[in-house]
């Protein structure tokens, strides 16, 4: 009899906590998650190869999955549904919730918007549509509305109205249309009313740059949309509008270190600036919603503009920095900070091994961790982890003294 009660307790505590794993998946929405600092966020691209032919697996993503939630990382970002990547992660995702009763992890989801032409040898046409956009919002809501307890967020294109975008980026009232479609789909139950949307976009973008931006179809964006999602990338303007980037000249005598360690801290206002001209023109139109950052990031490694042969602001050591102070900010002021990225990917720029855009992971392709999660990996986080079946060590064979014969003091002087 003892023996068939404690069977039957232990089946019980066991549905249980299914059934309560459930019911918080559930109750979590964007509107408790977004701003939460107990629901840390990062971009996610899980692809191993030079290629998106080659999907990663769903084994390949729990495993990625994993490393994530011992970080205390809680909710992803991705980029697109026309790859079976987004599909599989839901699937991962739900699994893993299946095989642990704590396991929590939410979706971002991105759905890709493109201008008509774009990526083909005719001109693009900005302000008419790709027919491929129908498409990627259509499954965007296939996906959501099959695991409602996982995505939370829709956004409606990736940097897909800053007109440096050259080859593909639309004008707002584009993606006002599809911010407006889902909305409505909210209100006639075809869409979990508690799905958030939004579109995930450059600062200028969202009116916190240049006047060109400030529109019509801009404000009744802001107005539709349930948070702005917002990008800021000071490593790219230590040589676009470096500013804020170098040394200044009552700083000379200090250490190199000191000195890098003051241009972070430079470029970390430089990206609040940003965050708040965002506010600000949000606030001049008459709208007060919440303000995520949907991209911020540091790559380690450029042979391009960022490089030593550049700006010298690429390297590990900063990039962690960098991470830290975005990071510590964004928690003590209650802004998720969706931080680009999880893991380095080389299809970026796969004609270019040593470009920028492969090297933006916390973690790289040998399964090593970057300097900024040293301390995780000392602190035992990754223990019992792997990827592509190897246990995640740091780069450098953890010797600090090796990685800062790559770290380089900006050269530019600034005025006091």
């Amino acid at each position: 009899m003892n023996k068939l009660f404690y069977i039957i307790l232990l089946l019980f505590i066991s549905c249980n906590q299914k059934n309560t794993s459930n019911l918080v998946s559930k109750e979590m929405t964007a509107a408790k998650i977004l701003g939460n600092v107990d629901y840390q966020a990062i971009c996610y691209g899980g692809y191993r190869t030079q290629t998106r032919e080659k999907q990663p697996t769903i084994a390949e993503i729990k495993e990625d999955l994993k490393l994530l939630s011992a970080m205390n990382i809680k909710v992803l970002r991705t980029y697109n549904v026309h790859y079976e990547e987004a599909s599989s992660l839901l699937k991962a995702i739900t699994e893993l919730k299946k095989e642990n009763a704590n396991f929590e992890m939410y979706v971002m989801l991105g759905a890709w918007i493109d201008c008509k032409n774009a990526w083909t040898d005719l001109p693009p046409i900005h302000h008419e549509e790709s027919d491929r956009n129908a498409i990627e919002i259509k499954e965007a809501v296939r996906l959501t509305n099959q695991y409602p307890d996982v995505v939370k967020v829709i956004a409606v294109g990736n940097e897909a109205m800053v007109q440096w975008a050259t080859s593909y980026y639309v004008t707002p009232n584009i993606v006002l249309k599809w911010v407006n479609y889902l909305q409505n789909l909210k209100k006639t139950n075809q869409l979990p009313k508690e799905t958030w949307i939004t579109s995930s976009d450059n600062f200028a973008s969202w009116g916190g740059g240049g006047k060109e931006y400030h529109v019509e179809d801009l404000n009744q964006l802001i107005k539709a949309v349930d948070y702005i999602s917002m990008h800021t990338y000071p490593m790219h303007d230590t040589h676009y509008n470096p500013v804020f980037w170098g040394i200044k000249e009552s700083e000379s005598a200090l250490s190199e270190k000191e000195k890098i360690d003051l241009a972070m801290v430079r470029a970390r206002d430089y990206a609040i600036q940003q965050y708040n001209n965002v506010v600000n023109y949000m606030k001049s139109i008459g709208v007060n919603k919440p303000v995520h950052i949907g991209e911020t990031g540091w790559a380690t490694v450029s042979n391009e503009h960022y490089g030593n042969d550049g700006s010298k602001a690429t390297d590990e050591y900063k990039s962690a920095q960098f991470y830290h102070l975005m990071r510590d900010w964004s928690n003590s002021n209650k802004i998720s900070c969706f931080y680009f990225e999880a893991f380095d990917e080389n299809w970026k720029d796969s004609s270019n091994p040593m470009g920028s855009e492969n090297h933006f992971g916390l973690i790289n392709l040998e399964s090593q961790a970057k300097f900024a999660l040293w301390k995780e990996v000392d602190n035992g986080t990754f223990n019992g982890l792997t990827r592509n079946g190897k246990p995640i060590t740091k780069t450098y064979k953890g010797e600090e003294n090796a990685l800062w014969l790559d770290v380089k003091t900006p050269t530019a002087i600034l005025k006091n």
